[in-house]
């Protein structure tokens, strides 16, 4: 594609400090409204109402969505990824810690370093940029070593362990599918869309199944953390993120999302009032420099 960049720019980073730290405040978001919304519902609405406002956005600037252009078969993949990815979280954390659980999902980087080699040869890593990426989920790992042990009573642990394992991959996967199908070519708009529409029908259905209802009295708080969830995280910074992926190489960008755990962990400390510790310090700038390490320049392409 003529413009697709080979390396991260000013704007990429800006770009995607901002889309992780919005991840990393919506976990907080997501424990809100999981209070009084059931998880399924939670979000096939989210999904639903994203969806809703991207097709209003690219009605209002002319964006096709509908001409045939061979991208079907990729978008209703990627959906399913996409709703796959979102329930095996919600049922992994009912038998999981969130700390186990953050620390399973954020394999899903190297999931991409390990796809993309077979997509576009030029991404892949080299033993720097592989050493730089052990390092980044090291740092994740040091952050969340405190809440990782066995919960006492918890004989099903393992299978949300199992789950936040299986988030990563698919998570992982549909970055391979947005890339190495027709959806490379389609405009962000249009890949966002093929996963809310189906994800919002898909996980609409499973909280049919699954017997989740709406409760009868919803507090402001959750409804506000809900409409945070849809307007500024699933559609603007998803928005942001799938032109990233059109426009820039997906393992370096992916290894970006490793910082959205520490993000979570900095929002608790601005939000919540909690402490400013020596580990997540480190895990800071052990997560920091293996991202430079995974985008440094190297010789060849310099």
């Amino acid at each position: 594609m003529s413009d697709r960049r080979e390396r991260l720019d000013g704007l990429a980073v800006i770009l995607l400090l901002g889309c992780s730290a919005l991840w990393g405040i919506n976990q907080a978001a997501m424990k809100v409204a999981l209070a009084e919304i059931p998880p399924l519902t939670q979000s096939a609405l989210r999904s639903a109402g994203a969806g809703l406002l991207l097709w209003l956005w690219s009605l209002a600037r002319g964006i096709p969505l509908m001409q045939r252009d061979g991208t079907l078969r990729g978008g209703l993949l990627a959906g399913l990824l996409f709703a796959l990815e979102f329930g095996c979280m919600f049922v992994g954390l009912q038998y999981t810690t969130a700390s186990r659980m953050v620390v399973f999902i954020y394999l899903a980087p190297f999931v991409v370093a390990l796809g993309m080699p077979f997509i576009s040869r030029s991404e892949r890593l080299d033993g720097g940029q592989a050493l730089g990426l052990t390092l980044a989920f090291a740092g994740v790992v040091w952050a969340f070593a405190e809440g990782f042990g066995v919960r006492a009573g918890n004989e099903r642990q393992w299978l949300g362990d199992a789950l936040g394992i299986v988030t990563a991959v698919v998570w992982g996967a549909t970055t391979l599918v947005l890339r190495g199908t027709r959806l490379a070519s389609a405009a962000p708009e249009k890949m966002l869309l093929y996963q809310l529409v189906v994800s919002g029908l898909a996980l609409g259905a499973a909280a049919l199944l699954a017997g989740e209802v709406w409760p009868q009295r919803v507090g402001t708080l959750p409804l506000a953390a809900l409409g945070f969830q849809t307007v500024i995280v699933t559609f603007a910074s998803y928005l942001v993120w799938f032109w990233l992926i059109r426009h820039y190489p997906a393992t370096r960008i992916s290894a970006f999302t490793l910082l959205t755990p520490i993000f979570g962990l900095l929002a608790g400390v601005a939000l919540l009032g909690e402490s400013v510790t020596p580990r997540l310090l480190l895990a800071l700038a052990a997560v920091s420099c293996g991202i430079a390490l995974v985008n440094r320049v190297g010789r060849r392409s310099a």
